[in-house]
């Protein structure tokens, strides 16, 4: 009789709901890492963004493409002393052949810009000739083209920027300072309508000083990019930061 009531006591245990506790358990992790990975860290994703733009694999929506392309941009210039090695693919990238204006070929691009490495960031060197009319100070249309260019680039970067004009002897007269920074001034203005906050520009005027090429026994070709417009990108900072 006792032995009967010990057997009720102690019915047989449900052994399969340890098994199936495990499983929850399981099932909970795997939905808990899923959910991590979605919350990926940005800085990752926007590199394989670049990666797969550089490539050319993205989708053909314009809008992408061309952030893709102006952060790379950004990214290749954030060393200046690398730049040399890296113009070639700087141009390609702001002005591709299927997008150039009529009037404008590659070479004749390559002729009138500059990719050029500064202490503290990276020069786009534009002569005049392809930005102004003879003696003017106002964009031309292809000049606008070139310029607009460079707006959603410097849109992905908080880095300061200097507009420099510059002029020579034979251009200008008594007034080479006054045309330089007029001409330098109607660039900052363009890219400050396109959507670059004002805040970024300084100006800088220097008439026929700091040529870029010394005009003694050079073919005149040459001597023409003295009379040019120097945006300074300053993607790396000096020594104690800028002000």
């Amino acid at each position: 009789m006792g032995k009967r009531e010990k057997k009720e006591r102690c019915p047989p245990l449900a052994l399969w709901l340890v098994t199936f506790s495990d499983l929850m358990t399981l099932l909970l992790t795997f939905f808990v890492l899923l959910l991590t990975m979605a919350s990926m860290d940005n800085a990752i994703l926007t590199t394989v963004q670049l990666t797969t733009a550089d490539l050319g694999l993205l989708d053909k929506r314009g809008s992408g493409r061309v952030n893709a392309k102006a952060r790379l941009v950004v990214e290749l210039m954030e060393k200046p002393w690398e730049v040399l090695d890296k113009a070639d693919r700087i141009k390609d990238l702001l002005f591709p052949d299927d997008i150039l204006p009529e009037e404008i070929d590659k070479s004749t691009l390559n002729e009138n810009l500059d990719v050029l490495a500064r202490q503290d960031g990276v020069a786009l060197v534009f002569t005049n000739d392809i930005l102004f009319a003879e003696g003017g100070s106002r964009l031309s249309e292809t000049g606008k083209f070139l310029i607009g260019r460079l707006a959603p680039m410097m849109t992905q970067t908080v880095a300061p920027i200097n507009v420099a004009g510059h002029t020579d002897e034979g251009e200008g007269g008594e007034d080479m300072y006054e045309l330089s920074g007029d001409r330098a001034l109607a660039v900052l203005a363009y890219l400050v309508e396109r959507g670059v906050p004002d805040k970024r520009f300084t100006l800088s005027a220097y008439g026929d000083h700091f040529p870029a090429v010394d005009d003694l026994g050079r073919p005149v070709a040459d001597a023409a990019k003295n009379r040019r417009v120097e945006i300074l990108l300053k993607t790396a900072k000096p020594i104690g930061g800028y002000q």
